[in-house]
């Protein structure tokens, strides 16, 4: 693989998320100096904060299946990229994505 492909890759996947954490910086700034309401400004915070734990538990589920499922090809022994191998590892992202779902949901009737 060409590795000097990856720098103009990474360095737009930076830039762009910069932008959008200065864009959102700036957005909370403008809504506590337009003296929202307290709760307007404590519900925002507690929302994004929400937002933050809903981000990590997708993500963890989605890598411990991936983990699993790269487990499971390296017990079987492949040494290369098969198309067997591939839908292990996009049922076991699948599988992660399902596990979110479940766990967010019983939350949400925990919470109720």
């Amino acid at each position: 693989m060409d590795f000097a492909l990856l720098i103009p890759i990474t360095m737009f996947v930076c830039i762009a998320y910069s932008v959008k954490v200065v864009v959102d910086a700036y957005t909370r700034r403008r809504i506590v100096e337009s003296r929202g309401s307290e709760d307007m400004v404590r519900s925002l915070l507690e929302g994004e904060a929400a937002r933050r734990r809903h981000a990590s538990l997708h993500w963890g589920c989605v890598l411990v299946a991936l983990a699993l499922g790269f487990g499971l090809v390296e017990a079987t022994g492949v040494d290369h990229a098969t198309p067997g191998v591939i839908g292990l590892l996009l049922g076991a992202t699948g599988l992660g994505n399902l596990a979110y779902y479940v766990f967010e949901r019983r939350g949400a009737k925990a919470s109720a």
